[in-house]
């Protein structure tokens, strides 16, 4: 961890307020560390008194460091931002813009970009990166998929991205909801192009199938991070898996893409050694790399907070190995300037 920017400040912060707290805890109500803890062993050392423990006694906090100058997003509002919310309202959607708080919200909504999660808002994962709520969900809205194409007819959108949570719980993982939100969209906008992000359905080559013979446009699974840091970052997940899961979708004819966050402990050999992975072992077309921003205080820290130039080298690097788009920057999301991918495919 950087001394400069991430290391516990010298001086004792001002504890959250009841109402941040609690807004906390809702969102991640397992004990400290939950899975990620568990699954990488006992622990060499306690953090204890550095992170917040989620109990009744007073709790101590990693400092979040001062973010640097290239790390700036835009604040929501406009018209365009507006109208937009203003149809997922309606539609009592659900998108990951706003439950990963993604930075980039107030860019994508002003233009008209949106993407929509669905199979609601609860995943049954609990990734150390992630800002949406883990648990068990609620029932299944069968009516989903009815509402998404009907909300993105009147969006009006030449390309949207749709995403879901993690369903373990069912027996398909989701699959069938995400085939018939392809489909229904697809009639209700016929010429709009359609991305889905996907989970690893545990592996199931049966559940994945079914979403590729929906047959979207570019069928997205981000491996997140470099294959040693995976026990940390997704606790529930594999490397080997998830690579699987984009060499089925290529080898189906259709578009794939995968993802990954830097600056959260991986190093830049481990980068250059994924690309090698996917390009070797999937054929996956698109790689997006972004700077990882840690949520709240009870997720996984910051390491490093990567330049953009080496997002740039990155990028250089990507196209090299074969890529044939690589979206590479601080501010980068799987989703972002996903229409302007689409339109160079």
């Amino acid at each position: 961890m950087s001394a400069s920017s991430n290391s516990p400040s010298s001086a004792p912060e001002a504890p959250l307020s009841p109402d941040a707290l609690a807004r906390t805890l809702a969102r991640h109500p397992r004990p400290l560390g939950g899975d990620t803890a568990r699954s990488v062993g006992p622990a060499v050392v306690s953090l204890t008194g550095y992170v917040l423990n989620n109990q009744e006694a007073q709790a101590h906090h990693l400092r979040l460091g001062k973010k640097p100058d290239w790390l700036r997003a835009r604040v929501p509002g406009g018209a365009g931002y507006d109208r937009l919310k203003k149809i997922i309202d309606e539609h009592r959607l659900h998108t990951v813009c706003q439950e990963a708080s993604c930075p980039n919200m107030g860019e994508c909504w002003s233009r008209g970009t949106a993407t929509i999660m669905i199979l609601g808002d609860v995943c049954t994962r609990s990734c150390g990166f992630c800002n949406i709520k883990t648990g068990r969900p609620p029932e299944l809205d069968l009516d989903e998929p009815r509402r998404v194409a009907e909300s993105l007819r009147l969006m009006g959108l030449k390309h949207v991205v749709v995403t879901s949570v993690n369903r373990d719980e069912l027996p398909d993982g989701g699959a069938a909801i995400w085939a018939e939100t392809i489909e229904r969209v697809h009639a209700a906008c016929p010429t709009m192009s359609v991305e889905v992000l996907v989970g690893d359905f545990l592996g199931d080559e049966k559940a994945i199938q079914t979403v590729i013979d929906a047959k979207p446009e570019i069928l997205a699974h981000n491996l997140e991070t470099v294959r040693r840091m995976h026990p940390a970052v997704r606790p529930q997940a594999k490397y080997e898996r998830s690579l699987a899961v984009l060499r089925q979708i290529k080898e189906n004819g259709l578009v794939p893409k995968t993802g990954i966050m830097v600056g959260i402990g991986e190093r830049d050999d481990e980068v250059e050694e994924l690309m090698d992975d996917v390009r070797t072992q999937s054929g996956a077309d698109i790689l997006t790399i972004g700077q990882y921003l840690q949520p709240t205080r009870n997720h996984l820290p910051i390491e490093r907070w990567v330049h953009p130039d080496q997002f740039a080298a990155w990028r250089a690097l990507g196209l090299s190995k074969g890529f044939r788009v690589v979206e590479s920057g601080p501010l980068v999301r799987s989703s972002y300037h996903a229409e302007e991918q689409a339109e160079r495919l």
